[in-house]
């Protein structure tokens, strides 16, 4: 990276927004794979667990777009983020005293709607203060986000070893209350004036762009394609019998590589081939890395497809916002991105994860033909994402 660039970035906020990553996706980290086990521990049933994130998912996806619109029309992206995860923080707290479902039940509400709206409000932000790439890269600040997310997941696994469940969620819940101070010191820089109306407006306005719902079709149909992995890849993994140590180690190389493409290799990338065309290597990449695992366990191929998730995820991530910053109006910009991040991509992960189970059940690894089919889906969107 070019330390002048760095300079210029540090100048422009890039510090407090490192900080804002960091914290929050480290809270993230600590906490999305524990959750589930924490409630287990205070007496859920496997069906009860089930259920409440079910709730959990849908509250989501109303609360996200609704505090994006919120933050648009208020001119209030850095108080609404700050609001979000405090709540979340304080969610993440009163899940301590909690036993049987209905004394858990709030709480987990309450951490699904602090939790529905950060990643795209904080994306929004980041955005309008990058400044097109002139200030600093979007994807330096996310790749801060994974590589802390990786750090908290592991620190998570020894601090629970140490102390137990209850201490992960004390530092997850400290994380949140750290990110909402690092949202309320970014640097404030629109001075626009707030907008009456119904929040309705909004969404009115931006799905009556056309390049924008191809946006968040091609965006669904390539990240939807990801939940068998999710689901189920450890699972056809040591069913084949590599080890515990070996698969951790094949999906931890494919964080890294998502790291390495934002930090690194995907904006000079997007700026040689373009945006559109940034869509179209994401789908292809992802379209081979199904491929693969559908067709074979041997551990270097699976290496070697597990790194197209720098392509397939952070690539075409780094491609949908600078579209989205492209074909939307800078007013709309949080709306649109909420609905981007947790209606798009949300209901596109819960219906294919729902597919992906009947898939596996049915096929095991040639399930994943499937996905790669789902992912190739997109490449008739992408003429339409050129420039009108």
């Amino acid at each position: 990276m070019d330390p002048g660039a760095i300079c210029t970035g540090w100048r422009g906020g890039l510090a407090r927004f490192l900080v804002l990553y960091a914290t929050l996706y480290g809270a993230y980290g600590i906490l999305s794979p524990i959750l589930p086990g924490f409630l287990a521990a205070r007496g859920l049933s496997p069906g009860e667990i089930g259920t409440l994130l079910a709730a959990a998912g849908a509250l989501r996806i109303v609360v996200g777009p609704l505090s994006g619109a919120v933050a648009d029309r208020r001119r209030a992206g850095r108080p609404v983020l700050a609001a979000s995860v405090a709540l979340a923080g304080l969610a993440v707290l009163a899940h301590l005293p909690g036993v049987g479902f209905w004394r858990l039940l709030g709480p987990a509400l309450l951490y699904a709607a602090g939790t529905a709206a950060p990643a795209p409000l904080a994306d929004a932000l980041a955005l309008a203060a990058a400044r097109g790439g002139t200030v600093f890269q979007y994807g330096w600040v996310r790749a801060a986000g994974s590589a802390s997310f990786i750090a908290a997941t592991a620190a998570a696994g020894w601090l629970i070893a140490a102390s137990g469940l209850a201490a992960a969620l004390i530092a997850g819940g400290g994380l949140f209350v750290a990110a909402a101070a690092a949202a309320l010191a970014l640097p404030v820089r629109d001075g626009s004036a707030k907008v009456g109306g119904w929040l309705g407006q909004n969404f009115d306005e931006l799905l009556r762009l056309a390049r924008f719902r191809r946006i968040l079709f091609a965006g669904s149909l390539v990240i939807g394609a990801h939940s068998l992995h999710d689901a189920f890849a450890m699972i056809l993994w040591r069913g084949a019998g590599i080890g515990a140590g070996t698969a951790g180690l094949l999906w931890s190389g494919s964080v890294a590589a998502e790291v390495l493409v934002f930090l690194l290799a995907g904006p000079p990338l997007l700026a040689r081939i373009g945006l559109p065309a940034g869509i179209a290597v994401a789908a292809c990449a992802g379209a081979l890395r199904w491929a693969v695992l559908a067709s074979t366990t041997a551990v270097p191929l699976i290496a070697a497809a597990e790194a197209l998730h720098g392509l397939s995820f952070a690539l075409l991530h780094l491609a949908c916002l600078g579209l989205i910053e492209a074909a939307t109006p800078p007013e709309l910009r949080a709306t649109a991105l909420a609905l981007y991040g947790t209606v798009a991509l949300g209901l596109s992960g819960v219906l294919a994860t729902l597919a992906s189970g009947a898939l596996y059940g049915a096929f095991g690894a040639s399930a994943f033909w499937a996905m790669a089919a789902l992912s190739l889906a997109a490449l008739p969107l992408v003429p339409g994402l050129r420039d009108d």
